[in-house]
């Protein structure tokens, strides 16, 4: 993905080439900054109009020579309507209980993080993390960032989703839920969610990070439309330049 240019005077960084985790037989490198000092939330903002990515306090984007198969995305919320099977998920999930809090690490969370990257993730990075790598991952934030919890009627943790506030919109950084629960489309519920966050706060965008089209892990992007994809000539409309 080319991103664009960033007027900054802070150094980044381009990480050794390693194999990407999306498309076979390719690799990814990335370039990278870190998020500190006074400035951090207003560099965050500038970095996600970008195409940039936030974890922990490293801003990063693709930045892979021989590929640009990544593009940053973004759901045009005040725009949005949701589809008829997205209609039927919402009354199916009626009965959830949702909070949003600040982002703090606990047991009950890392348990269903664990049994979820054992399911869809066993072979990735993320599956090796222990309970303080996790805490790490929900708490070390330079910016305004919360933790939705997504709950039973029996208050059991069914979901959860790390998401940052930027100028013009919510980031989602990071989900997962209890696999044994697949059928539910939780997935999809959160994100349903945060566009109705996104419209109520009068925010005009729900960031979903990276989307690559022949990757069928990252398929399910698409099903929020109208989105938009950035590119060098800047955001535009999914399939429309």
């Amino acid at each position: 993905m080319k991103h664009q240019p960033i007027n900054d005077t802070r150094f980044f960084f381009a990480t050794a080439p390693l194999p990407c985790p999306y498309l076979p037989n390719r690799t990814e490198r990335r370039v990278v900054t870190e998020l500190l000092g006074r400035d951090a939330v207003a560099l965050h903002d500038g970095l996600s109009e970008a195409g940039f990515r936030r974890s922990h306090n490293i801003a990063y984007a693709p930045a892979c020579p021989s590929c640009q198969a990544c593009k940053a995305v973004r759901i045009l919320a005040r725009q949005f309507e949701p589809s008829r099977s997205q209609r039927r998920i919402l009354k199916r999930n009626n009965g959830i209980e949702v909070l949003e809090k600040s982002p703090i690490a606990s047991q009950e969370q890392f348990d269903i993080f664990v049994a979820y990257q054992d399911s869809r993730h066993s072979d990735g990075d993320m599956a090796k993390m222990d309970f303080r790598d996790y805490q790490a991952l929900i708490e070390d934030t330079p910016v305004e960032s919360s933790l939705v919890e997504f709950r039973d009627q029996d208050q059991r943790l069914l979901a959860s989703c790390l998401m940052d506030r930027v100028k013009n919109g919510l980031s989602a950084v990071y989900s997962f839920y209890d696999p044994e629960r697949h059928r539910d489309s939780l997935g999809t519920l959160m994100v349903l969610w945060m566009i109705d966050r996104a419209r109520a706060l009068d925010l005009e965008y729900v960031y979903l990070g990276f989307w690559i089209a022949d990757c069928s892990k990252m398929s399910y992007k698409s099903n929020f439309q109208p989105m938009e994809t950035l590119s060098p000539k800047g955001w535009h409309i999914q399939g429309k330049q």
